[in-house]
Parts: structure tokens; sequence; C-alpha cells
């Protein structure tokens, strides 16, 4: 019988002890794996950082003159005398009057001609023009509200002065179309297109006999480059507008009517809310007005394909990038801010801007807005989907403010 051990146990038996046959994890393979893992997640938040800021750009560096994500690619089959055939899609069957761009050419297309023969899978429509280039077989085109390229005079016949307006960035180029009246619009594009867009409505204008100021903002062609070089949706950019309102009042303007689409609305929303001069708006004229930018960068973040759960980085990316806030653009667009007469011009098939916003505002403030509502058109396309109504919609808002 063995040995007790003096606290009267018994020893343990020869051989390894139990502890002894454990496999040590060393300290630097412990590192190793914490370092490793480390890496792996800042990897994944760097690559995360990298799609909401990819995500972002769909928003804040839209081109102008560039087609926005929401709209698809068409192919040109064939073209005849007056007539041209596309690819059929819901976007190619859309009523009214549209410019026709693709690389290197422009053309305006009329209504869909469904008496003509066609295959299918196609869509012949009415051509009205070609602008610039060729349409040839095979060439990949795209709608666009942008109607007319070129100055007015150019593409109207409209007699205008080339014009610069001392901005906080610098010149800010415009078109000047004179009137008689004492009364002035200053109309302010949006989201993908230029200062070309609101000619679509120029020579409608003139005929009123009011004098326009068609303005190019920060980051537009000839216009000087926002100090980040990206686009905050209205938020600075209404700086440019306001320099506007400036230079109209002091050429003569007794009141001016601020006519913005897209984040050109927003702009006039902000500049009638903030400018120092903002007792001489006499009427706001909001087309597709981005009311909520969340929203509208979640749309066209979405369209490049951006998943779901990357969305809310997108945003957070825009935030960071800008210093966007949704509440300034609510505080802006409360009804309660609405002081003068205001037109909105808008539609359920909207991607971009939910017209559920608009009309919301409209429902909220009967005394001061009025909603022209406009189906089957695509963002900042009201006037193209039903020129004539949108025109006489313009026409009874505008007259009382003459």
């Amino acid at each position: 019988m063995g040995k007790t051990h003096p606290t009267g146990t018994r020893p343990l038996a020869p051989g390894p002890h139990p502890a002894d046959t454990e496999p040590v994890r060393p300290a630097k393979a412990t590192a190793a794996a914490v370092t490793t893992a480390t890496a792996v997640l800042g990897a994944t938040a760097a690559l995360a950082i990298a799609a909401g800021r990819y995500a972002s750009d769909a928003a804040l560096k839209a081109p102008a003159g560039r087609p926005l994500p929401t709209e698809p690619r068409l192919t040109v089959h064939s073209t005849a005398a007056g007539q041209i055939t596309l690819t059929r899609a819901l976007a190619s069957q859309r009523p009214g009057v549209y410019g026709l761009s693709g690389d290197g050419c422009h053309a305006v297309v009329g209504p869909v001609l469904d008496t003509a023969p066609h295959e299918a899978d196609t869509v012949v429509r009415r051509l009205e023009r070609v602008t610039h280039g060729t349409l040839e077989p095979g060439a990949r085109v795209w709608l666009t509200p942008q109607v007319h390229i070129g100055d007015p005079h150019a593409a109207l016949g409209i007699d205008h002065a080339d014009v610069d307006i001392p901005g906080e960035l610098g010149p800010l180029p415009a078109w000047f179309v004179p009137g008689n009246r004492d009364t002035w619009v200053i109309t302010v594009h949006g989201l993908g297109t230029t200062r070309e867009h609101p000619m679509v409505v120029m020579d409608f204008l003139r005929r009123q006999q009011l004098p326009v100021l068609d303005l190019a903002y920060r980051g537009d062609l000839g216009a000087p480059r926002s100090p980040d070089g990206l686009g905050h949706l209205g938020e600075t950019e209404w700086r440019d507008l306001d320099a506007a309102i400036r230079y109209a009042v002091r050429y003569g303007a007794r009141d001016v009517v601020l006519y913005g689409w897209s984040t050109g609305a927003s702009m006039a929303l902000h500049a009638a809310a903030h400018s120092g001069l903002r007792d001489r708006v006499s009427g706001l004229i909001l087309d597709s007005p981005v009311l909520d930018w969340e929203t509208t960068l979640r749309a066209l973040a979405t369209a490049r394909r951006t998943p779901g759960p990357l969305l809310p980085l997108a945003v957070r990316a825009a935030q960071g990038r800008t210093g966007l806030r949704g509440d300034r653009v609510a505080t802006t667009a409360d009804p309660a801010a609405l002081k003068v007469p205001t037109l909105l011009l808008h539609g359920p098939a909207d991607v971009v801007a939910p017209w559920g916003l608009s009309r919301q505002l409209a429902g909220k403030r009967p005394d001061l807005v009025t909603l022209h509502s406009v189906p089957d058109a695509p963002h900042g396309a009201m006037w193209n989907a039903d020129p004539a109504r949108y025109e006489e919609a313009l026409r009874r808002f505008l007259t009382p403010l003459m």
C-alpha cells in the first residue's frame, strides 16, 4: 500500500498529469489570430465605407447632361422619314415630346405612332428632328426632358444676352431673355440636366412678356466648382440662386418668381426661406421637387444596383461628405414656412422624388399651393408628358403675379 501524503490524501499515480497532456497555445499564435481578425474587420469596414461612397456618388456626382441611373438605355433599330424605331420598353412608350440623346447625337422625338408597322419588341415614335450627329441602327440612346441644345438664339431663335452673375464662389453664367414686365422668372435646372433644360418653357415665358434669367450654378459647365467637388442637392447651391435674385433686383426686377426643377426646386425653397431678398420672391414654381434628399439618394443608389443593406451606408456617406441633414430640408419644405403662392408640377411616375410628398405639401397649404398632377412622366419631365396642359397650368398661375 502506498504512502499517504501528510495531508492524508493519496499521492498521484506515476505518469503524466492530465494538465500536462493538453496542448499549450503559444502567445504568438493567439496574437496572430487577433491581428488577422482585426485586419479582416478593418478591411470589411473599409470596403463598406468605399461602397457607401460609391453609392452616394449617384446623387452627389450626377453629371450634368448625362442620364440619371433610373433612365434605361434604348437601342435605335431604324429610322425613316419622320419616324424612329426603338426598343420596346416602358420608357420608349411614354407619352409626349422628349429629347433623345446618345454619345455624339441628339434628336427630338414626339408621341408613339400606334398605326405605324413595327415588330412586337419595338416601338415607333415620331422623329421631329435630329439636332446633332446621326442616329445609326444599333446606337444606344436614352430619353431626356432636355429637348433643346445650344443657347436660346440657336435653339429657339430668341434674342438673349449672356451675363455673368457675381456668386460667392465666382462668376455664374446665365442667359437673360428680356421682357416688358418688372416681374422676372429665374429658372434653375436639376439633376442630370443643364441650363438648356428650362428652354422647354422659355418661348412660353417670352410670350407672356416675362424677363427670364436662366442660371448655371456651381458645378455646371462654365461655373465654379463647389469646394469639395460634390453636389449638395440644393443645400449649398441655393446661395447661387440668391445671387441671381440680387442680380435681378439690381437690374430692374420688382419681384421674382423662382422656377426650379428637381434639386433646382429645392434651391428655390431654400432661397424663398433664407435669402436676404426673400421679400422680393412673389411666387414659386416647383417641378418634380426633391423634398426628401435621403429618399432621392436611395432611389438613385438603388438604380445603380446598390444592395439594400448598403443604402444606409450611402446616406451616412453623403452626410459625412457634404454635411447634408434631413432636418434642414424638412424645415425648408415645412408647409408652415411657405409664404408665397406655389405651383407644384409632379406625378406618381416619378421614382426619384416621390410625388406623395408634393401631395402632402399641397394638402396642408391649399391656401397657397396648387398641385398640377401629371401621369406617366418621369422625374423632371412634367412638361414633356403633356406640354399643352402644363403650359396652361403655368399661365393660370403666373397671370396674377405678372
